[in-house]
């Protein structure tokens, strides 16, 4: 549907490397022809083979924040370049998931072609693959240079004041510490008749399903933050727990969200017209609080399939017309 839709140029011009979900961007296109900054384009020239790893964590990262919001008034699908900007909680998720997925996939490309990758050079210099582990100290480093830049820049839409740009980095930090947080270890038994004289563990990813759970968790309790504050330290914006230490992998956010009831572009909200809801539910997804008091209509929908099948000797199959209702609540 139009909603579920990040159009291509939308991406291309909101964020540089998100343009690279679009299935066959990477493939077609050099480093130099793809919609990256300098400092973006000069990683990828000296890591060409890594282009595939960072196409596929912007695919991973979108699909993860789609799955996530997919029931909320906000559903990922608003205008993008506004979200990436407003300092808002979705951008907050933005930001961390995006780098997640990044630092996933290349983890994941680093272990799947760990004998036949060259050298990943400076600053990691004589890089090698060390075992069986997931290693992920070269992704979050390639991953904080891809998106965050050298001290003082961005590789995302830059940022209008420090306090913004603070924000962001704080959150694609978070991102990446929770694909590091949710590695799992597994270990193997050896000796004889299984006595495990000996074991061998290891760790390795966790699904990114589980990654962007943690991260919505993370939304729901992120920390409003003020707009200034000296010599950039982040502070709590609620006086009363201002004294209270930010976790580094506590999402932090500057100005509260638009209720994303009604259509407003400028504010990157679709509205939640014409949204399909749960009339029983209590949750995100239920009529009463996705339509945000406006009411519902209701659609029946008969469904008309073959049933009660069986096999006649010989040689058919006969089966019985059975038809359902299904009724289909739609905010107004």
């Amino acid at each position: 549907s139009p909603r579920c839709a990040l159009s291509r140029e939308v991406l291309l011009t909101s964020a540089s490397w998100l343009g690279l979900s679009s299935a066959g961007v990477a493939e077609q296109r050099g480093c130099s022809d793809l919609p990256f900054s300098r400092e973006q384009k000069e990683l990828c020239r000296k890591r060409p083979f890594l282009l595939p790893a960072v196409q596929a964590g912007a695919r991973l990262g979108l699909a993860e924040c789609q799955s996530q919001f997919k029931h909320e008034r906000w559903n990922y699908f608003s205008v993008f370049g506004y979200e990436l900007t407003s300092g808002t909680k979705e951008s907050a998720f933005i930001h961390a998931v995006m780098a997640a997925g990044l630092v996933h996939a290349i983890t994941r490309s680093l272990g799947s072609t760990a004998g036949n990758l060259p050298s990943l050079g400076s600053p990691l210099e004589g890089w090698h693959w060390g075992g069986c582990s997931d290693h992920t100290r070269f992704a979050t480093w390639f991953s904080r240079q891809f998106l965050d830049g050298p001290p003082g820049n961005t590789s995302l839409p830059r940022a209008t004041s420090p306090a913004l740009l603070a924000v962001n980095q704080h959150n694609t930090d978070a991102g990446r510490q929770a694909v590091e947080r949710t590695m799992v270890t597994d270990c193997r038994c050896h000796g004889v008749s299984g006595s495990c004289a000996v074991k061998t563990c290891w760790r390795s990813l966790a699904p990114f399903v589980r990654v962007g759970a943690v991260l919505k968790e993370r939304f729901e309790n992120s920390v409003e933050v003020l707009q200034r504050f000296a010599r950039q330290k982040v502070r709590r914006k609620d006086k009363v727990s201002r004294r209270v230490p930010l976790e580094r992998d506590r999402l932090l956010y500057l100005h509260k969200s638009p209720n994303y009831c009604l259509e407003d572009p400028g504010r990157g909200s679709l509205g939640t017209r014409g949204r399909t809801c749960s009339r029983t539910s209590r949750g995100a997804d239920g009529c009463g609080l996705l339509c945000c008091g406006r009411g519902y209509n209701t659609r029946v929908v008969r469904h008309v399939t073959r049933c009660a099948c069986k096999f006649v000797w010989c040689c058919y199959v006969r089966c019985r017309r059975c038809e359902s209702v299904t009724d289909i609540h739609t905010c107004k």
